[in-house]
């Protein structure tokens, strides 16, 4: 499974039990939770927690009990807004590739075939939205947004997005988060395509797990093939190889240490386009 989040994210206060943040795994009746814990940073992700959702969707994917995986964040603000600028990111532009890309050919959840859906209560930003676009069927508040910030900063979004986002969207719509690093709101979004449900906050939770459920009573292995099948005509394996050797290209470019430096210093970027 890929663990890309080439992503850009808010600097939140953090306690010190927070700063590196963890992945929790619950099994209820047929369904995973997974939920992404470390609310005082917007659930943005560290490379601790990418090993730990590797893991937990390793382990989830191999268990006959589970039937349906449901994806969120922790607290009610965000589902995730993306990996974190101090610690994962610049990794990543020191030339860490290897953390976040064990299998050049795959990208989050990419040979999970247990069906996944996100309950989405907040910022669904960058490498959130790149999980995101790993899932199947999506639930959002009222109140979430969704973009991609990384253009801003430099950076590429290089978790499979530039395959699926256009595959799962108008072109227009995929070039418009692209290229702008603009946000929408969750109305959007599901006119796009990008989500299926929005609805009240304190509803997502327990709507994801009710379509986590409805899929439960269903044959099994009809399910898991029915995904698998629809997965695989996709074809995407030697296209996230092909976004995989581009990023590398952003990533070693100064403009992409200059971005999230400028971020975390709160000025505005200068880029020398090398």
């Amino acid at each position: 499974m890929s663990h890309n989040a080439h992503a850009v994210t808010s600097q939140a206060a953090q306690t010190p039990a927070d700063t590196e943040g963890t992945v929790t795994y619950a099994i209820e009746g047929s369904t995973a939770l997974v939920t992404l814990d470390r609310p005082s940073a917007h659930n943005a992700l560290t490379v601790k927690m990418v090993r730990e959702l590797a893991d937990i969707f390793d382990a989830a994917k191999t268990n006959d009990q589970v039937r349906a995986i449901v994806l969120t964040g922790a607290g009610n603000r965000a589902f995730s807004a993306g990996g974190d600028l101090g610690e994962l990111i610049p990794r990543l532009t020191a030339g860490e590739l290897d953390i976040l890309t064990p299998d050049p050919s795959k990208r989050f959840f990419s040979d999970v075939f247990t069906p996944i859906i996100a309950a989405v209560n907040g910022i669904c930003l960058a490498g959130g939205l790149e999980m995101l676009l790993g899932t199947d069927i999506r639930v959002a508040s009222e109140r979430s947004i969704f973009g991609l910030p990384e253009v801003k900063w430099g950076l590429i979004p290089g978790g499979g997005t530039h395959v699926r986002l256009p595959q799962q969207v108008p072109w227009a719509s995929a070039m418009h988060l692209l290229l702008t690093g603009d946000h929408i709101d969750a109305h959007e979004a599901r006119r796009i395509g990008l989500i299926n449900e929005v609805v009240p906050a304190e509803q997502v939770h327990t709507r994801a797990m009710e379509l986590a459920e409805r899929i439960g009573r269903n044959g099994p292995v009809a399910v898991r093939t029915a995904k698998e099948i629809a997965v695989r005509a996709l074809g995407n394996e030697t296209k996230f190889a092909l976004e995989l050797a581009l990023n590398e290209r952003v990533l070693r470019s100064d403009d992409a240490t200059e971005g999230p430096r400028a971020f975390v210093e709160k000025r505005t970027p200068r880029y020398s386009q090398r």
